[in-house]
């Protein structure tokens, strides 16, 4: 089976980097009934950034101001699921490579049930020739 790849519209909110935000935020878009296709965290500027991949951006964005969360403007971000096989994560970066295409960031990871998934990131300049070299 071959990947699929998503040209996906992800959001991110900024919390204060302290135990327990993280799940309070998500726990509020859990109690609204939002799924998420992923989420990103990291530390950034003394504060934590979490990016949220909803699968439904109206219903997430309803719930998201209901619970008072300062939401950026749509980005996009691939969203890659496949069958995990030897270098699969390279073969995509490679593609992008080879296209001249920066990958700004990455993460990838094996979901089980010998299957991937990834999240990559361009420039905004650079995610419609991303799309068409990942056929998203």
């Amino acid at each position: 089976m071959t990947d699929t790849i998503r040209r996906i519209d992800y959001y991110y909110v900024t919390a204060p980097d302290k135990p327990g935000v993280g799940a309070e935020i998500l726990g509020k878009l859990r109690d609204a009934g939002v799924n998420l296709l992923a989420v990103h965290a990291f530390p950034s500027a003394r504060r934590s950034q979490l990016d949220v991949v909803p699968a439904d951006a109206v219903a997430f964005q309803a719930a998201a101001k209901a619970a008072g969360l300062k939401l950026s403007k749509p980005k996009a971000v691939f969203l890659v699921e496949g069958d995990d096989r030897v270098a699969a994560f390279a073969q995509l970066l490679s593609r992008l490579g080879a296209a001249g295409i920066n990958v700004t960031a990455a993460t990838g990871v094996r979901s089980g049930m010998g299957r991937y998934g990834a999240l990559v990131w361009v420039k905004p300049g650079d995610v419609r020739k991303a799309a068409a070299v990942l056929g998203a």
